[in-house]
């Protein structure tokens, strides 16, 4: 059976629902809240496990940082027959109030870079399918969560996001920045996926803080802990799609 190049898997292989979280460490700390899961496949910045939640097949795949390598991984999983996708990632806040530890569930994304563009113009949409949002948003109200539903935007620079960038987003009234939903809507939509994004917010723009504060770690433990429960929820959406 054909492997497709960069994520090692064929047709087959893999479950019709996919959680994508950006940060390959992380698609084991998602499967360690499953009942049980095996690797299958693991190649630079793509990790991929099975594993069957409350007795659902559901598939963790990692993208890595950036809309170009989650291109690939979108292209790939869409070949091997995936048909759902749920990214599971981090965001900086750009509205005051928004608090660090707080979900953003997506609703629709800003096409601030380069990847899309490729595909398509600017002007088309890249919105997230409506059961799953729903299902985000009643699961997240179940668990007593504390969240906002709307669009953010996402950006190739991270070490560009200027002032004047975070006040014309702002000013836009989006929510939030980060780096791979607009790719992972826009693709799921041409393929006819279904695709959606819940978001942990490490830092706030608008509010003066931001991600790698807490010296020596990507994200103090608070936020860790509010990233597992972002997974859960992802988990428990998972089984209503």
């Amino acid at each position: 059976m054909r492997k497709q190049p960069h994520i090692l898997v064929g047709e087959g292989e893999l479950n019709e629902i996919v959680l994508l979280p950006g940060d390959p460490s992380r698609v084991e700390m998602i499967a360690s809240l499953a009942d049980e899961y095996e690797i299958v496949s693991e190649n630079r910045e793509y990790r991929i496990c099975n594993a069957k939640y409350r007795g659902k097949g559901i598939t963790i795949c990692s993208t890595g940082i950036g809309c170009p390598s989650t291109a690939i991984a979108m292209e790939e999983l869409f070949k091997v027959g995936v048909k759902k996708v749920i990214r599971v990632g981090t965001t900086g806040a750009l509205q005051n109030g928004i608090e660090t530890g707080e979900f953003i569930i997506v609703t629709g994304a800003a096409k601030e870079e380069g990847t899309t563009k490729r595909y398509e113009s600017v002007a088309y949409p890249a919105v997230a399918n409506q059961e799953i949002v729903s299902a985000l948003t009643n699961i997240s109200i179940e668990r007593g969560q504390k969240f906002y539903v709307g669009a953010i935007v996402t950006n190739d620079a991270y070490y560009a996001e200027t002032e004047e960038y975070m006040q014309k987003w702002k000013s836009a009234g989006l929510l939030s920045v980060e780096m791979e939903t607009s790719v992972v809507l826009t693709l799921a939509r041409r393929f006819g996926m279904e695709a959606g994004a819940i978001l942990t917010v490490d830092g706030n723009l608008a509010d003066g803080s931001k991600k790698g504060e807490n010296e020596g770690e990507e994200f103090p433990r608070n936020v860790v802990e509010r990233i597992e429960e972002m997974c859960q929820i992802a988990l428990e959406s998972s089984l209503v799609i």
